[in-house]
């Protein structure tokens, strides 16, 4: 089984791949999903974006959010609450969303923290590139065309994997020079494609 780790500060949280990801990752091959389906709508970690966006524009209730997401994909995909909740929690854990029970229904309300404006700010192409794909539907590249897909949850996987590497134990001369080799092999490669 597959783990990320997401660190904000000093805190870590590990997702099991299949548990609570959040990304709803891979190729949904057209896929259509359904609510709490197996729909493969935002690639790896876009959820997140999305939710982000969604509460800097408006607080709001897991519920809502739920909602607004399944209208604006024209009712073709909703995520499941399975997958939502953990996900709230999570960006609850890093600092980026508070939550107010403040309102006497006993429902938790989400807002957008400064440090979640910032990296909403850090990440505005992923978290526009997440918005345009649900304005364009499940299948579509977003109303702008643009980057497809694929390649978008690819470089966003690249970017964790090595946010990741370097957070972690500092990394010796000799795998400075192996990471850096790997980062010129796939430039070159992409450059011949």
């Amino acid at each position: 089984m597959r783990h990320f780790h997401f660190g904000h500060g000093h805190h870590h949280c590990s997702v099991a791949r299949g548990e609570h990801d959040d990304g709803l990752s891979g190729g949904g091959r057209g896929h259509r999903g359904g609510r709490g389906g197996g729909g493969r709508v935002f690639g790896h970690g876009g959820l997140r974006f999305v939710l982000l966006q969604l509460i800097a524009d408006k607080p709001s209730h897991g519920y809502e959010l739920i909602k607004a997401i399944e209208e604006r994909l024209g009712g073709s995909y909703a995520p499941s609450p399975g997958v939502v909740y953990p996900t709230l929690t999570l960006l609850e854990e890093m600092g980026y969303l508070s939550v107010d029970t403040a309102d006497g229904s006993g429902r938790k309300s989400y807002s957008i923290t400064g440090s979640g404006r910032e990296f909403l700010a850090a990440n505005r192409e992923m978290a526009d590139a997440m918005m345009a794909r649900m304005s364009g539907g499940v299948d579509g590249a977003g109303p702008r065309g643009g980057r497809p897909p694929q390649v978008t949850r690819a470089i966003e996987n690249l970017k964790l994997a090595m946010r990741m590497r370097l957070t972690g134990a500092p990394l010796t001369d000799q795998q400075a020079h192996e990471f850096a080799a790997v980062l010129d092999a796939a430039a070159q490669q992409i450059e011949r494609i």
